[in-house]
């Protein structure tokens, strides 16, 4: 059956921008209803409003809702004016016949530049405000939406990874799988073609391989896609996959871990480990849309909760600190679930990046490798039993001591940003009995190393202040060029 998904809001939310990007990726088909009544009637809605009147435009409306539900056999993204679902009787058509998505409202500035650039295009002007009751009594929501590198499409959301993923072929992490894809809850309504057992350990070339095979039973051509549900493992390997099968295919990307959320879900990074080093193998193929879906967020425990604030963390230090923080207050961070406009904001320090640096070839990008050069190194020797969450805190605060010792950052700075992982209960310590003798080695095989032992750090030296600065290794230790 063919699914419909219906995106509702404020006039000027965005709705038809957001339904043509999202039908382009799903090859779906795209109405907008305003423009089908235009068609339909001959005559723009401003004309209708001015002789006709409201009441007659409502009856309008509904009709050709009725008539486009009823004549749309595929799958297709519909988006609807911003009153259309004002009559319950439409509400409960549309409801019926698939899914409502209601977009968040901009904020009033941009709300108002956008409804003044379509002067007259909108008889009834800005109604947020006025609806914002009707809007807020829909749960599925769309908090956000952008591109990042490549033109990849990212929405963040509450309820939309379900709906969408149903019908495409689908590789998911084998936790993920049992909580959602089996009898009893069937939250995604599908049979995976692919488990990949969770944890790191499981990021291997031969992880690649049966995937390979599983596309290859699944009957997957250069036309079609593939979806990965999972955390970054998930993605990195689907992706990856999904790059070399058939010398690339097209593949969509539904992270279900916060940590994958705002790091692994975006910039295009797909590969697999190597016994000499995290992520040596790997192409750069970005998804053609990420969805960020924060129901799953409500099944993780604290832990890997706490492993994504270790990258929201970084991404503060790289931008400057949280918005969203400063606007409603740092009460820390150990129960751990942000809201989906908290996950878009931090998540845009990383995409901002990207954009300008998308292939790693002007420099810019080396900033997001902030504290991981330490933190892949602690991470390797612990055999990963150290997560890559917890080892990023204990990277990113090494480093921030190393930038205190090459004189770059103040006495104060490492103490202050161990303070916000400590809030979010993470550690910030390398563990007992690894020394910088154990870890130079193991930074020496990082894939971003240096001709002649030196390898370039993303050094935090206070917030918005994240450093290039070439470190040499061949004495056995961290000296500074």
């Amino acid at each position: 059956m063919a699914k419909k998904v219906f995106l509702y809001g404020a006039p000027a939310s965005g709705k038809s921008t957001l339904g043509k990007k999202l039908a382009a990726r799903l090859g779906a088909a795209f109405v907008d209803l305003d423009a089908e009544i235009v068609a339909r009637q001959g005559r723009p809605i401003p004309e209708i409003f001015a002789k006709d009147g409201e009441p007659v435009f409502r009856d309008i409306e509904s009709q050709t809702l009725a008539a486009v539900i009823d004549e749309t056999k595929t799958d297709t993204i519909i988006s609807l004016g911003g009153g259309t679902l004002l009559r319950e009787s439409n509400r409960q058509l549309a409801e019926a016949a698939g899914t409502v998505f209601c977009l968040e409202t901009p904020d009033e500035k941009e709300l108002a530049r956008r409804i003044g650039s379509e002067a007259g295009s909108r008889p009834l002007g800005n109604k947020a405000k006025e609806r914002a009751p009707h809007y807020n009594s829909f749960p599925n929501r769309i908090a956000n939406s952008f591109e990042a590198a490549d033109e990849s499409l990212v929405v963040i959301s509450t309820g939309l990874a379900p709906v969408l993923l149903e019908g495409i072929p689908l590789v998911a992490d084998g936790n993920v799988a049992s909580l959602y894809c089996q009898a009893g809850n069937q939250t995604i309504r599908q049979t995976p073609l692919a488990v990949i057992p969770s944890g790191e350990e499981h990021k291997t070339p031969e992880t690649v391989i049966g995937l390979w095979h599983a596309f290859a039973a699944a009957g997957l051509g250069r036309k079609d896609m593939v979806a990965a549900l999972g955390g970054g493992v998930t993605g990195d390997l689907t992706g990856f996959a999904a790059a070399t099968w058939m010398r690339g295919i097209d593949w969509i990307n539904f992270p279900t871990t916060l940590l994958s959320m705002v790091d692994a879900s975006t910039g295009g990074k797909t590969g697999c480990d190597l016994p000499e080093g995290k992520n040596l193998a790997g192409a750069f193929h970005a998804p053609k849309l990420v969805v960020i879906d924060t129901t799953f967020l409500k099944t993780l425990p604290p832990e890997i909760l706490a492993d994504g604030r270790a990258e929201m963390i970084k991404h503060e230090a790289i931008g400057g600190g949280s918005k969203w923080r400063i606007a409603n207050g740092d009460c820390g961070m150990a129960d751990g679930i942000p809201s989906a406009r908290e996950i878009a904001e931090n998540l845009m320090v990383k995409v901002g990046i990207v954009r300008e640096d998308p292939y790693e070839k002007l420099g810019r990008r080396l900033l997001l490798n902030c504290g991981h050069t330490i933190g892949h190194a602690v991470e390797k020797l612990s055999d990963y039993e150290i997560s890559h969450g917890s080892a990023v805190a204990i990277g990113c605060v090494a480093e921030a001591r190393l930038a205190v010792r090459f004189g770059l950052a103040p006495e104060s700075w490492p103490t202050e940003f161990a303070a916000r992982f400590q809030a979010a209960g993470l550690p910030t310590e390398i563990p007992a009995g690894m020394t910088e003798a154990d870890l130079v080695p193991v930074m020496m095989g990082d894939k971003k190393k240096a001709k002649g032992g030196i390898v370039t750090f993303a050094l935090p030296c206070g917030w918005g202040d994240v450093r290039g600065v070439p470190v040499n290794l061949a004495n056995g230790k961290l000296e500074r060029v």
